[in-house]
């Protein structure tokens, strides 16, 4: 297997929610170059199904794009955090709702190019609203939409966030709903 070796490696950027390391590799050739790479911490990703074979969807603006997306319920872990709890914990701070049931379906990286970000992928059944409302900076449009719908609505680019195609395409495949 061909690798690269890091000799040298600065962080100009360390922020609450990310980082920016900059490395300097040496290619198997001996060519010199850099790699700009975005540290983030592990991120949580939920497919919350109900029994009619609907999908738990949120609708929220993100600032980084100007405009507002269609996904599933997400967020980062915290500090000692297993993904679980953080599953557990996103789904009720974006959805209002809590899941009795909590099933681990892998993952996957963000943006394996330039991110170390490695979202956990979990199916969540058995739906309770609780009342709970987002975090003061979280602003979400709750929905539920047929699942064969969600998967016109990826055709149609109408979801179109890496994660929740990915997530979406998993529970499909697997059969969940």
């Amino acid at each position: 297997m061909v690798t690269e070796t890091v000799i040298g490696s600065e962080r100009p950027y360390v922020g609450r929610m990310l980082s920016l390391r900059v490395d300097t590799v040496r290619k198997p050739s001996g060519r010199v170059t850099t790699r700009e790479i975005v540290e983030h911490r592990d991120s949580v990703v939920i497919a919350a199904l109900d029994d009619d074979g609907r999908v738990l969807l949120v609708r929220q603006f993100r600032s980084a794009l100007g405009r507002e997306l269609i996904e599933l319920p997400a967020g980062k872990t915290e500090s000692g955090e297993i993904p679980e709890e953080s599953a557990r914990r996103e789904l009720e701070e974006e959805t209002g709702y809590r899941a009795a049931t909590l099933e681990a379906m892998g993952g996957f990286y963000a943006g394996p190019g330039y991110s170390t970000e490695y979202l956990h992928l979990f199916c969540a059944r058995d739906l309770a609203p609780t009342g709970a409302a987002p975090d003061g900076d979280e602003i979400a449009q709750v929905l539920w939409v047929p699942l064969a719908e969600a998967q016109r609505m990826i055709v149609r680019g109408e979801i179109c966030d890496a994660k929740s195609v990915a997530g979406l395409l998993r529970v499909m495949v697997e059969g969940k709903a």
